[in-house]
């Protein structure tokens, strides 16, 4: 199996589970698939961060398929100890997308729903990184420009990063530090916001 065709088929496994199957998952226990669209009038900034990620999702696949159409991969990354660490780490970041995203239980969405009121999950993993999904996200996508290492591969990396930064910064933690208030305060000074210990916020009050 070549190194573009393993790229696809981990991509395609991820997109199964971890948004199809994990959909499925949510509809039974709550009746909801957990997709969030944005809300009409929504502001800009959530809109332009719904727009980077689906992005990254359609430029994701794209970097494999440009390898099999003859695209120059990056000579420093194209051997076979790079491949192996690019399998590693797209395995790795579906195992820790999926165990991230059940650990929420019934709280998982993906966008905010303004109606919502669900529990702020702040144990287990969560314990430690407030993100933990989207960071898993970032790992695998980095396994798969590794497995492929191209133009198209890199620019679906950074689209993915800034849509996510853009997402957790300037949508998700206004809006959880608004609906939990005081134990959101106490959370953010804990647990970091990718990394563990990284991007605490000590000073919120």
């Amino acid at each position: 199996m070549t190194r573009s065709v393993l790229a696809l088929v981990l991509e395609a496994v991820f997109f199964a589970l971890a948004f199809g199957w994990r959909s499925w998952v949510q509809w039974r226990r709550t009746g909801s698939t957990g997709f969030i669209r944005p809300r009409r009038g929504a502001p800009l900034m959530e809109l332009v961060a719904a727009g980077l990620v689906t992005a990254s999702f359609f430029l994701l696949p794209a970097g494999p398929a440009a390898d099999l159409a003859g695209v120059e991969r990056f000579a420093g990354l194209d051997n076979g100890a790079a491949a192996v660490a690019g399998a590693v780490l797209a395995v790795a970041g579906i195992v820790l997308t999926l165990a991230a995203q059940f650990a929420m239980g019934e709280s998982w969405r993906i966008g905010v729903d303004t109606e919502a009121r669900t529990d702020l999950v702040t144990d287990g993993i969560f314990g430690h990184v407030r993100n933990p999904i989207f960071s898993a996200m970032v790992v695998a996508a980095v396994g798969l420009v590794l497995l492929v290492p191209n133009v198209v591969s890199v620019v679906a990396l950074v689209v993915l990063v800034v849509g996510l930064e853009l997402q957790v910064r300037r949508v998700e933690e206004p809006y959880l530090r608004g609906v939990h208030d005081g134990a959101y305060v106490r959370y953010v000074r804990t647990a970091g916001r990718f990394v563990p210990g990284v991007g605490l916020d000590r000073a919120s009050s």
